[in-house]
């Protein structure tokens, strides 16, 4: 299948000479949610504003449902929903008249039914004659996430669309953004928040320093880079690792009255059944364990550190 959002070789360097992105490719399949992970100035905004028509391209080539960014402009942007990190919105408007403007920049014809629904999706119902300015920030935050709807667009873009809202806000969102996916529109996200990553991508990229380092499904992540700790809790304490566990080499570690093993979920089965009958062998009795798995965030952490 065609991917719906076609990145090949993107770059953008500003005129200070600073280079925020150097030769990306990046594909986004139809229908998926999508997280792009990456540190503070790595280049997810700027990335996410050239294909949003916001920011111009130094060179490489964008296509949003098949129409290039550049030489096609209205039919790809009239594709794509943008729910900006920064609240930017008319104060004195009315909610109801900010996201039916929103419609019609498009070129819409009015649809009054549609933008009921989506207010009532976000609850702004009730608020629907409120000005802007009258609202808290985690209401403002669903005008925006209303005005990106209005349209109907295939492609949603979320830059940080939790920062700084309420848990309700939170999980209204994500509840949303399913039902979004259900209905085939393609959400692309970047967060802060790695457990929302973990909880609702099916795809996991990570840009640093302008380039993309890893493009990834979640599961198959998780798998090859987590890593997992056997945590036995020890009859007697050890001071160090016997000699007769020496093979283990750093991946074991003794803690007093614990013994901590680090291991490859790859190797999940033998290295734990190898690592009991060693244990036995060599005399050392344990009177509990536990088991504990690495997050998508120590994933990202270790990946980003590796890279610089």
């Amino acid at each position: 299948m065609q991917p719906i959002i076609s990145v090949t070789n993107l770059s953008k360097t500003y005129k200070s000479g600073f280079s925020a992105l150097k030769g990306v490719d990046l594909s986004i399949r139809r229908g998926e949610i999508f997280a792009l992970l990456g540190p503070n100035g790595a280049g997810k905004t700027t990335l996410i504003s050239i294909i949003c028509g916001l920011v111009n391209p130094s060179s490489g080539q964008v296509l949003a449902d098949g129409h290039d960014i550049v030489t096609d402009y209205r039919a790809a942007r009239a594709k794509i929903g943008l729910v900006p990190q920064e609240l930017t919105t008319d104060a004195f408007e009315t909610v109801w008249s900010t996201v039916n403007f929103s419609r019609g920049l498009f070129g819409k014809r009015r649809d009054s039914a549609l933008v009921e629904q989506v207010l009532k999706d976000l609850t702004l119902w009730d608020k629907r004659d409120t000005q802007i300015r009258m609202l808290s920030g985690g209401m403002k935050r669903r005008v925006l996430i209303a005005k990106a709807l209005a349209h109907e667009p295939q492609i949603l873009f979320l830059d940080e669309p939790t920062a700084g809202v309420d848990v309700e806000l939170r999980q209204d969102m994500w509840k949303l953004v399913r039902g979004l996916q259900e209905r085939g529109v393609t959400i692309i996200l970047t967060t802060h928040y790695i457990e929302e990553a973990e909880e609702m991508a099916d795809r996991i990229g990570v840009i640093s320093k302008g380039e993309i380092i890893l493009v990834e499904e979640k599961a198959e992540l998780m798998r090859k880079l987590g890593r997992k700790q056997l945590t036995l809790s020890l009859q007697e304490p050890l001071a160090a690792v016997p000699p007769a566990l020496a093979s283990y080499d750093l991946a074991l570690e003794a803690e007093g009255n614990e013994l901590v093993y680090t291991y490859d979920t790859k190797a999940e089965r033998t290295g734990i059944t190898a690592l009991l009958q060693d244990l036995s062998q060599a005399n050392i009795r344990f009177k509990d364990l536990r088991t504990s798995q690495s997050s998508l965030e120590d994933i990202f952490v270790s990946l980003v550190r590796d890279r610089r």
